[in-house]
């Protein structure tokens, strides 16, 4: 259940700072799809949500000193296994798109919901992550008006290539939760 506070129950919280506030009257109306692993190719440990708290430690693995001092965040983070962590609220603006544009629009961070799922773009994404997929695409659209879902690379195309290519597309617009959803691309 997605409470009025934009908090899902059941999601563990791992809250971020890296998150503002969203323009006056925007319809949340996209979400924007990625993959994420820390170190890469990795799965599992605490580095992930340690990036998006702003608590990674860039000592503690060589592929870390290229992410000191960024401020990035989702909204949420899908693991291997399913397990569903919330880092903003829904209602805030999660620094998760960067520099962006969806269709005629810029910024997509002000009308989008940022989803990661614990991937690196040479793996499959597994069953756990696409059922939980499935069950947060249903919230979602409960409380906004969701029209549109993209990829990162969509949104960002030549900058930020995720979620890749074992990213299914057509299942994830099968989903009965996904009636109605459109990926323009």
């Amino acid at each position: 259940m997605l409470a009025a506070s934009g908090w899902i129950a059941g999601a563990r919280r791992v809250p971020s700072p890296n998150f503002d506030a969203r323009p006056p009257g925007v319809a949340i109306d996209l979400l924007v799809v990625h993959h994420i692993s820390l170190p890469p190719g990795r799965f599992s440990g605490d580095a992930i949500e340690r990036l998006f708290a702003n608590r990674l430690d860039p000592r503690a693995d060589p592929s870390f000193e290229a992410l000191r001092g960024l401020r990035v965040s989702a909204h949420f983070l899908i693991r291997r296994r399913g397990e569903l962590l919330q880092f903003v609220d829904t209602r805030e603006r999660a620094w998760h798109a960067g520099a962006s544009h969806f269709m005629s629009r810029e910024r997509c961070n002000d009308f989008s919901i940022g989803i990661e799922l614990e991937g690196d773009g040479k793996h499959r994404f597994t069953e756990p992550q696409y059922r939980r997929l499935a069950k947060l695409i249903e919230l979602l659209r409960a409380r906004y008006p969701l029209r549109w879902v993209a990829g990162h690379s969509d949104v960002a195309p030549g900058r930020k290539h995720d979620p890749g290519r074992f990213f299914d597309w057509e299942r994830v617009l099968a989903f009965p939760q996904a009636s109605g959803l459109a990926r323009p691309y």
